[in-house]
């Protein structure tokens, strides 16, 4: 995983605008706020040098699963990408607040949840996990067993 340290020799500061390091790219399927189900999402802000993977992650996402079954798998349901912050509980920049970690279905993938209990955590999922791995990614759920939600740059 990568360290705090590295973020910002990488990445760069945070700031709460995300100026001048965010830019928005266009995703190639709708996708949804998770705390309003009605709020449609056709792009998202994240970080400029991450933005080709993770446009690659919902492009290779749609070609394994197809738009109706990552609705029905909840993978369109968005949680989150740039969120200028600290993390829950402590001290240091959230990934967030560079926009190099995104939140899939939040409600059904919490905090505190564990493979037993976390969506993601199924079987059905594991190909979605995968293509975030392969390209740069990896899943705070998979590493320590938490936050099943979050995938995060892996360097």
């Amino acid at each position: 995983m990568i360290t705090t340290e590295e973020l910002f020799q990488k990445y760069g500061t945070p700031n709460e605008t995300g100026s001048p390091y965010l830019v928005k790219i266009k995703l190639p399927y709708p996708m949804v706020l998770s705390w309003d189900k009605n709020q449609q999402v056709n792009s998202i802000s994240c970080h400029g040098m991450i933005a080709d993977s993770l446009l690659k992650v919902f492009n290779e996402i749609l070609t394994e699963y197809g738009l109706s079954q990552i609705q029905e798998l909840g993978i369109n349901i968005y949680g989150g990408c740039f969120n200028f912050r600290k993390m829950k509980g402590g001290n240091e920049w959230s990934r967030h607040s560079w926009g190099v970690a995104i939140d899939l279905d939040p409600e059904r993938n919490q905090l505190h949840e564990t493979k037993e209990t976390a969506r993601f955590a199924r079987p059905e999922y594991q190909k979605m996990i995968d293509i975030f791995y392969r390209n740069g990614f990896l899943s705070l759920g998979v590493e320590k067993n938490y936050d099943w939600m979050h995938f995060e740059t892996a360097k």
